[in-house]
């Protein structure tokens, strides 16, 4: 089959036949097809391009596995069925943030560095972004499952395909990058 000519119905049947062993050729395609979708669903209904690239993994990470789990009854409506992961992965990033915002303001006092004055160090986001940008994909699909998804190393390592052990030297190799990225970044005294 001809990856880049077939249909979404049938790139979506070839990850379904393929089953818990996947399709890569064909999940790379249904990937390289769909990002660009949800990343401007995301921009447009989370206002964020983070959230928007937290949401092309997430949406597009469930669609795969929905596909390979046989889950998807109808593959000539895959972009509708995206379209449908889209807005409960968006709702959760949603509340999520909420929560987070609320949690923040209630506890601001008890949590150091939430009311940090002009004499205390400031987290830099625009350098965090850069620094984890930096990483491999792998390293940071990593990080992000196990830290913005909170899931174990076994979820992790079940959803991508490695080992529970292969996951945690992953992680700690790239919290180790990421101090060190921070630490090079900042100005010295």
């Amino acid at each position: 089959m001809d990856l880049p000519g077939a249909g979404d119905a049938d790139l979506a049947r070839r990850i379904a036949a393929a089953g818990p062993a996947g399709a890569p050729e064909a999940e790379a395609e249904l990937y390289r097809r769909m990002a660009p979708r949800v990343r401007l669903y995301g921009l447009r209904h989370l206002r964020d391009e983070q959230a928007a690239a937290d949401l092309v993994q997430q949406a597009l990470l469930v669609t795969i596995q929905q596909l390979r789990d046989g889950k998807v009854r109808e593959p000539e409506r895959l972009a509708s069925f995206v379209l449908g992961v889209c807005r409960m992965v968006a709702g959760d990033i949603r509340r999520g943030r909420g929560r987070r915002e609320r949690l923040l303001r209630r506890f601001a006092t008890d949590v150091p560095g939430a009311g940090t004055t002009a004499d205390e160090p400031r987290l830099d986001h625009d350098r965090l972004a850069a620094c984890l940008e930096s990483l491999g994909e792998r390293e940071r699909s990593v990080l992000l499952l196990t830290f913005h998804a909170e899931r174990s190393a076994g979820e992790v390592a079940a959803d991508l395909g490695l080992t529970a052990a292969n996951v945690r030297v992953i992680r700690h190799r790239a919290i180790a990058r990421l101090r060190d990225c921070m630490d090079a970044a900042e100005p010295r005294p």
